[in-house]
């Protein structure tokens, strides 16, 4: 790999904007849940809101590993566990925050929430994140 698309593509079909990355460790994103990502009951369908915390984590522990050791990384979901705690209807503005709860410099553990418009927490996520550094 020897360059990388900033925002990457996965991120621009989700619809992901990023709010928050002043804290290393710490980003807040958001995207609307796409209609063309329901499911045949109409409700958004879990991989993408895996999906979307898999992005923020990723970002996360990139700043992590920027600020902490002040270096360029890949990151790569090592594993990813993600609850889903209530039905996302299409059009919904979510929102998801996400931290690294503990690092080193080969791995970082992170864990993202996600809510509604109303602050409701819709999802939770956590994930190994291995760090390799480029260039």
């Amino acid at each position: 790999m020897s360059h990388l698309q900033v925002p990457p593509p996965c991120d621009l079909t989700l619809g992901m904007v990023c709010l928050e990355r002043s804290e290393p460790g710490r980003t807040t994103w958001q995207m609307r849940a796409d209609e063309r990502f329901a499911n045949p009951a109409g409700l958004l369908q879990g991989g993408f809101l895996g999906a979307f915390c898999d992005s923020a984590m990723g970002a996360s522990a990139v700043t992590y590993a920027t600020a902490s050791s002040e270096r360029k990384v890949y990151v790569a979901n090592a594993e990813m566990k993600t609850s889903f705690l209530r039905p996302v209807e299409p059009g919904t503005l979510l929102t998801c925050e996400a931290v690294v709860v503990a690092g080193g410099r080969r791995l970082c553990f992170c864990e993202a929430s996600v809510t509604d418009e109303q602050g409701r927490l819709l999802a939770r996520a956590s994930s190994t994140y291995v760090l390799t550094p480029r260039g």
